[in-house]
């Protein structure tokens, strides 16, 4: 580890039982480097044992179910050796004195027979959202989902208990659920997506139900403190629609008030206006750790950061695509240096292209940079 000028974005916080050196979380992203088999690889160690300085790690969103797996090479934390694998994981990121959350994904019906075992998807109702998805065969029309039965959900919510656990005996930090960006949990949320007509549709009440009982679940069997959420309400994505504000306030108003006495880590929210009133009033009613993320389509910069920090806006930031280039980001960020520009081209690819070769300072660029 370096040292780094204290700066707003490196005094530390306490999220859980965490003390987090700085306020830079590594947002969850899909690179998909895992076998076919979801095993985590060795480039995957080494990814993230390269990005340890940032204050938190959380991981691509892993499967905990292979029916709930949404992308060709993703990584999952079911078997044995994905348990194995993430343990590797999770030592080489210790040893560089880091820590690393798990973010725990059921893709809900944003998924197709070709990734998980050829299962029809699941999903609150037998509604497709649109569009396409990576498989293994190349991109694949999202087909009709098979509307989950009351009687099955309790099965779902041991998935992501079960996910937990796992993550926790591979020596990760703790976990966060994923009820954002349109897969499961944020498909119980979003009106669009959910027409259900028993206790888990219809009011926003009984459309927060199902991810409620997922998060006390989940902390109840491996502790609160172990526990983060992230959600990403009114960001419109993969046919989760949330236009009505009203609806929006209502829905996540019940959820976050399900959740708020639990003691969990943080909340993460994805949003275009983190200081917007429906953020803050969600992070008011939370009471614990905040951690805004306000970029997807548009990369968070440092200036932005700063200026959340700041003003109080977030207790943390999570930021993607300049964890991505920059695995030295702290330093880089706190010493004013230049970054290293992504390559959108090596995202999603299967090798260490654009993954493990971004030069930390005082390396040369990776090949293929743009």
């Amino acid at each position: 580890m370096f040292p780094v000028p204290q700066t707003v974005l490196t005094t530390p916080l306490a999220v859980g039982s965490l003390e987090l050196p700085n306020r830079l979380v590594m947002a969850p992203l899909t690179r998909l480097r895992a076998g076919r088999d979801g095993v985590p690889t060795d480039l995957i160690v080494e990814h993230y044992a390269q990005r340890a300085s940032m204050g938190l790690i959380v991981t691509e969103g892993t499967y905990p179910d292979v029916v709930g797996q949404g992308f060709a090479f993703q990584p999952g934390i079911q078997t044995p050796a994905h348990v194995a694998g993430w343990r590797r994981v999770a030592e080489a990121v210790h040893a560089e004195g880091g820590r690393i959350f798990m973010q725990v994904m059921h893709a809900g019906r944003i998924s197709h027979p070709d990734l998980n075992g050829g299962a029809q998807p699941v999903a609150p109702s037998a509604v497709a959202p649109g569009g396409t998805v990576r498989t293994y065969s190349g991109k694949a029309e999202l087909p009709v989902p098979r509307a989950l039965t009351a009687e099955e959900l309790p099965a779902v919510v041991e998935n992501f208990v079960q996910g937990a656990r796992n993550a926790v005996e591979a020596g990760l930090d703790g976990v966060e659920l994923h009820g954002a960006n349109g897969y499961l949990l944020h498909e119980f949320l979003a009106p669009t997506a959910n027409h259900r007509g028993d206790a888990y549709g219809g009011s926003p009440e009984n459309r927060a139900r199902f991810v409620v009982e997922v998060v006390r679940a989940v902390a109840e069997a491996v502790g609160p403190d172990r526990v983060g959420l992230r959600i990403s309400p009114e960001h419109n994505i993969q046919g989760a629609l949330e236009t009505d504000r009203a609806d929006v306030e209502a829905t996540y108003g019940a959820m976050v008030d399900g959740i708020a006495g639990l003691g969990l880590a943080y909340l993460s929210v994805l949003h275009a206006e983190p200081g917007d009133e429906l953020v803050q009033g969600l992070r008011t009613r939370f009471g614990g750790a905040f951690l805004a993320n306000s970029g997807f389509g548009t990369p968070t910069t440092r200036e932005e950061s700063v200026r959340l920090l700041e003003e109080g806006v977030a207790d943390g930031v999570v930021v993607g695509r300049p964890a991505i280039a920059n695995p030295d980001l702290v330093r880089r960020w706190s010493e004013g240096l230049p970054e290293t520009p992504a390559d959108p081209r090596t995202f999603y690819a299967q090798g260490p292209e654009g993954y493990i070769d971004y030069p930390f300072v005082g390396e040369g660029a990776p090949s293929g940079a743009a």
